[in-house]
């Protein structure tokens, strides 16, 4: 029996086993904010909606409405996937991101405590947006139509790393918005 090496590269992260060939596709600024980076800083601002059902953003630990926030981003190995920690001033909040399964296959989950979002990534010239196809609360599938609407996406803007996440829904009105910048820094210390 002769045996052959295996010369492909290996695939880094979900996003990039999920997209397949559409991965090459992307701008190489988004692409390298997900392949290793360990930890990324930048500015950003918070909306928050106003409505009181619109307090669902505290639920999740969305941050309180700021502008010209400094922001870091922390990528850490989880079992099957990343966890994301996200700190916009001296709020943070994290989410469980891994590949979906069965009816969510090709779908990215995106897990916020009980909460969790299947995500259809596409890519659209030089953006990588993410649409909620599924959702469920303590492993129960919920109808899509009581879902909260998301408009998410990353982009590269003057070469740099960009992001845009607004969540509303229709009973509420706004939940939360947040944008900004991101530099991914080296491990161990900060760039100058």
């Amino acid at each position: 029996m002769v045996a052959f090496a295996d010369r492909r590269e290996p695939v880094r992260c979900c996003m990039e086993r999920i997209l397949g060939d559409a991965w090459t596709k992307l701008p190489p600024v988004i692409r390298s904010m997900h392949d290793g980076v360990s930890s990324a800083e930048g500015r950003g601002r918070v909306d928050r909606g106003s409505s009181p059902l619109a307090c669902a953003g505290a639920l999740m630990s969305f941050p309180p409405a700021g502008k010209d926030l400094p922001v870091r981003v922390t990528f850490e190995q989880a079992p099957g996937g990343e966890v994301w920690r996200r700190t916009f001033g001296r709020h943070s909040f994290q989410s469980h991101q891994y590949d979906g399964r069965g009816k969510s296959e090709r779908l990215i989950i995106e897990r916020f405590g009980a909460l969790e979002f299947a995500m259809a990534l596409v890519v659209e010239g030089d953006r990588l947006r993410l649409v909620t196809r599924r959702w469920s609360a303590f492993g129960m599938p919920l109808p899509i139509w009581l879902a909260p609407r998301s408009n998410a996406y990353e982009s590269e803007e003057n070469g740099a790393f960009r992001f845009f996440v607004e969540i509303s829904h229709a009973l509420t009105g706004l939940i939360v918005r947040y944008d900004g910048w991101l530099k991914p820094q080296p491990p161990g210390g900060r760039a100058e």
